[in-house]
């Protein structure tokens, strides 16, 4: 893999690039499906190449190639080249790249067990398990999942860097539905949209306990078609598990993404409210609120060693006291707005694409109450935890939100169960009304495997570590619905 990335670094500096970097990443995957007492897809792929990014001329050139011939791998270099000139007769200002100590090193992931040693058959008999408990009530659909994925990455550049890494990623989940004349409710385990993936092994889905939690499941999903409509007005929300970590993903990570502050996403994943005139002084939330972006965090699946440009793994701050300090950058955008070094926030999603800024792990790290303290000193409101669907404009500061289960709380207990529960809000104000935090006693860390970014698009993985968190008076419900 060194020699591969290494040749190709040397072919486009030959070509005239004044700055290049390659990665060859070869990745596998697989994944197996039941649905209904069967098992409806078993998948297993592998993809590998090499990407070339150069500078030429003051201008960015990207080529990548599935060969693995020294000669074709050359070609690719002088092709990237070659765009990167064709770049520069458009260019306004030459690319500029903050300073980086070039790292020499090899990571390997490490599990408790490696996923790839667990039988088909095992973790298909695992599912198996979960679907028959699951439709132990009357669901009309049961479905579970549980996928692997296995990396290695080799990243050589002009300025010496020499960096092998290596990962596994581990995730799984259940959903069922059911069905009545006029409705239909579905309820998930750990989380909706794919459950839970980490960066760690087998051990991830020992710990989401899927069998464990199957009959509940399709209890949950029969119980809410009867369950009232979700009450309209204002009330205080107490957010949850994924939905808070979706919350978060949406209204904090997208929106500190400096290429995305910059402009240069404008067309397909929108601009930013997070002006950088706004950086060191804007007030995001309430004191209560404090966010990392961290790449460090131990099996997060947006952690890693180093970025794909070679820049170290950091925690970065992003709101400190609610007060808005930091953004995701890279090399050029750190650059840009005067950084002196890159928060080492670029990745790429494959070897044929190129590196775009991506979150890292987006923490809102915990307070000082317990989950049971918050509800408890909740007069009326509303806990909301798996989502179902969810909108927010191109600036992300409009946004609206519908989750699976509402619990209905008065005067400190819960009392009930709603169904189709839904909030909206403004980003700044939302989070300005954020007056609780819960401990660590329920943080967990969530990984989000599919959020979308670029054009052509990729599909990055990333993780957001989050407790509880209570807002007060929120919009909640279909206003006018009563």
């Amino acid at each position: 893999m060194d020699e591969l990335t290494k040749a190709a670094v040397t072919a486009a500096m030959s070509a005239g690039a004044s700055y290049a970097d390659a990665r060859f990443v070869d990745t596998f995957s697989e994944s197996v499906r039941v649905k209904n007492g069967a098992a409806s897809a078993m998948t297993s792929s592998r993809s590998r190449g090499v990407g070339v990014r150069v500078i030429a001329d003051g201008a960015w050139g990207f080529a990548a190639t599935a060969s693995l011939e020294g000669s074709e791998i050359a070609s690719t270099a002088r092709q990237a080249v070659e765009l990167a000139r064709a770049a520069a007769t458009t260019l306004k200002d030459p690319v500029r790249l903050a300073d980086l100590e070039p790292a020499v090193a090899e990571v390997r992931a490490q599990v408790a067990r490696d996923p790839r040693d667990v039988p088909l058959e095992d973790r298909l008999e695992l599912l198996m398990q979960c679907d028959a408990q699951m439709r132990k009530s009357p669901v009309a659909i049961a479905e579970g999942h549980i996928r692997l994925l296995h990396q290695e990455q080799h990243f050589a550049s002009s300025e010496g860097a020499s960096i092998y890494q290596e990962r596994i990623e581990t995730g799984g989940g259940i959903e069922a539905t059911a069905v009545s004349d006029d409705d239909a409710q579905t309820r998930s385990h750990p989380g909706s949209h794919g459950g839970q993936m980490m960066s760690r092994g087998w051990e991830v889905i020992e710990e989401i306990e899927l069998p464990g939690n199957a009959a509940r499941v399709g209890d949950e999903a029969v119980a809410l078609l009867s369950a009232p409509q979700c009450p309209s007005g204002q009330m205080d929300l107490i957010l949850t598990g994924g939905q808070l970590a979706l919350q978060l993903h949406e209204s904090c990570g997208h929106p500190i993404e400096l290429d995305r502050v910059l402009g240069t996403e404008a067309s397909y994943a929108g601009m930013s409210f997070l002006t950088v005139d706004k950086l060191g002084s804007f007030r995001y939330g309430s004191e209560k609120v404090n966010v990392t972006a961290d790449a460090t965090l131990p099996g997060g699946l947006g952690s890693f060693a180093y970025d794909d440009e070679g820049v170290p793994a950091q925690c970065v701050e992003i709101v400190k006291n609610g007060l808005f300090v930091g953004y995701l950058t890279s090399r050029e955008t750190a650059a840009q707005i005067g950084l002196t070094a890159s928060g080492g926030a670029m990745r790429a999603d494959g070897w044929g694409s190129l590196p775009l800024i991506r979150m890292t792990n987006v923490n809102l790290l915990p307070g000082e109450q317990s989950l049971e303290e918050i509800i408890a000193s909740t007069e009326r409101g509303i806990m909301m935890g798996e989502n179902t669907s969810w909108s927010i404009d191109d600036k992300r500061l409009n946004f609206q939100f519908g989750c699976e289960l509402g619990q209905l709380i008065e005067d400190g207990r819960i009392v009930g169960i709603v169904r189709n529960p839904t909030y909206t809000g403004i980003t700044p104000q939302f989070w300005g009304s954020c007056d609780a935090v819960a401990d660590t006693t329920t943080w967990k860390v969530w990984g989000v495997p599919n959020c979308g970014k670029g054009e052509p698009g990729q599909c990055a993985r990333v993780g957001h570590g989050v407790s509880a968190a209570r807002f007060r008076n929120v919009t909640v419900g279909v206003l006018g619905n009563e």
